[in-house]
């Protein structure tokens, strides 16, 4: 989708995002959403897109069968063991 589509804020600060948006993002009514700010832009994420783009920085440096939740383990039991 290239179409610039136009919306207002109310005076409440409330955006409408057009039912165009929701649908090729796949938003649902009362789903959660990340927003921020980047260079001077608002951005608005879904929750799901925000798990995937964390899945997708994990997954670059994971390393093949290491468990990150044992190493995890690990470390937490270690500094328990010390004094």
């Amino acid at each position: 989708m290239t179409d610039v589509l136009h919306t207002r804020m109310s005076k409440e600060g409330r955006v409408l995002i057009p039912a165009e948006l929701r649908h090729a993002l796949g938003l649902q009514a009362e789903e959660p959403l990340q927003v921020y700010v980047v260079d001077g832009e608002l951005r608005i994420v879904s929750r799901r897109q925000g798990i995937r783009r964390a899945q997708a920085i994990a997954a670059k440096v994971r390393q093949p069968g290491v468990s990150v939740v044992d190493e995890f383990i690990a470390e937490k039991r270690a500094e328990a063991a010390q004094p």
